[in-house]
């Protein structure tokens, strides 16, 4: 039996190409990257310590975020609620100076087209903001011409005959025996001086305060929106420059489209309101009822708040009406302004408006009953345009979304 030597080959240095690679050599690319990521952290330093240079930022390279331990989140939490809480009192004490603001701005808004169109008429930004300014003040103080002279005027007259008024009372039989019984009429008259109905009225000092803080309350509004108008362009584009870039051309759309929204739902109040104070103002120079472009101004302004503005003004007219030029001039008071509320609601609202705004009537009056609860007239004046800009960022941001999702 035989036996067969074994055949002895030569064993290459390296590894199989089945090998795995042994632990040096695999540990070099690893080195290889630690020495390059330390080279970059020190080029990262480098470039921190010479941004000055190279003008990107002279405050260094951003350090690591803070741990999140629990400590650190209850103490970040709770300077949280204590500036929210802060904010909070700065805008309860500040309330009446920011509301002005608000007003300013609504204002500014709804009178860029004005400036606008007398731009395009050939006229410099200066002197179309100052002509637009010029006629808001004309606008005022016609307005105050209007209303200040009879008011005093009926004032003082209500003061001087409210005797005479209490004795014509005292002829009545029934008056005349409730008075017997329980002297209201003496006690009238003599409460009915001069002195105590200025006492009654808060005082000459307390009326002059109320007068003085009306007027720089306007005078402040005025002068704001002048500056909102001045400075209208660059504060549009700066408010543009907080959004993100990849979005700022979509958001600049939507914002110009809200912004001229505000401005024809603006364009259009007035010229409702105009149309209504004239209609007044005619239909009390044929009756012959005093004081008849006061009322019509009084109705004017009444008519810019939405759906409840033209109820009160016709209530304010139809009382003068009867108090003044007896119950048959009162009851045709009354008529006319319930024609002319069904006129106005359903032909010349709808042709103004829906055409600006494109708000539905229900959205309408539900927007202005929230408005008139919370910011009283003022909410009751932006309600609709804010309407209409929170049905635009519904249709073209929500409502995508959610076909999108």
């Amino acid at each position: 039996m035989s036996e067969t030597a074994p055949t002895i080959t030569d064993q290459p240095d390296g590894p199989a190409a089945g090998d795995p690679m042994p632990g040096p050599r695999a540990a070099e690319p690893r080195a290889a990257a630690a020495e390059g990521a330390d080279g970059g952290a020190e080029a990262g330093d480098d470039e921190a310590e010479g941004a000055d240079d190279g003008g990107r930022s002279r405050f260094g390279k951003p350090g690591a975020p803070l741990s999140r331990s629990p400590f650190v989140v209850g103490f970040t939490a709770g300077l949280g609620l204590l500036l929210a809480y802060a904010l909070f009192m700065v805008i309860q004490d500040a309330a009446s100076i920011l509301i002005l603001i608000f007003i300013a701005l609504f204002l500014a808004v709804g009178l860029h087209p004005a400036v606008v169109r007398l731009q395009r008429w050939g006229l410099p930004r200066g002197l179309a903001v100052a002509g637009v300014g010029l006629g808001v003040l004309v606008l005022l103080a016609a307005g105050m011409l209007a209303l200040v002279p009879p008011v005093v005027t009926q004032t003082s007259a209500l003061v001087e005959n409210l005797p005479s008024y209490i004795d014509e009372l005292r002829r009545s039989e029934t008056l005349r025996d409730l008075n017997e019984q329980y002297q209201i009429i003496d006690r009238l008259q003599s409460a009915a001086t001069a002195s105590n109905m200025t006492r009654a009225a808060g005082g000459v000092l307390g009326g002059a305060q109320v007068v003085f803080g009306a007027v720089f309350n306007v005078l402040t509004v005025v002068v704001l929106t002048i500056y909102f108008l001045a400075a209208f362009d660059r504060l549009r584009l700066g408010a543009y420059k907080l959004v993100p870039a990849s979005r700022r051309v979509r958001v600049q759309a939507i914002g110009d489209e809200i912004l001229a929204k505000v401005g024809a739902f603006m364009a259009g109040a007035l010229a409702i309101a105009l149309i209504a104070g004239v209609a007044t103002w005619v239909f009390l120079m044929i009756l012959g009822v005093t004081y008849p472009f006061a009322l019509a101004v009084v109705v004017a302004v009444c008519d810019l708040i939405p759906q409840v503005g033209a109820t009160l003004g016709a209530v304010v007219v139809s009382a003068v009406g009867f108090a003044t030029a007896g119950l048959t001039v009162g009851i045709v008071c009354v008529v006319f302004f319930i024609v002319y509320q069904q006129l106005e609601n359903f032909v010349i609202y709808p042709k103004v408006m829906r055409r600006a705004v494109k708000v539905s009537d229900l959205a309408a009056i539900l927007a202005a009953l929230l408005g008139i609860a919370l910011l009283g007239v003022v909410g009751a004046l932006i309600a609709i345009p804010a309407v209409a800009a929170i049905q635009l960022v519904v249709r073209e941001v929500v409502l995508p979304r959610q076909e999108r999702g």
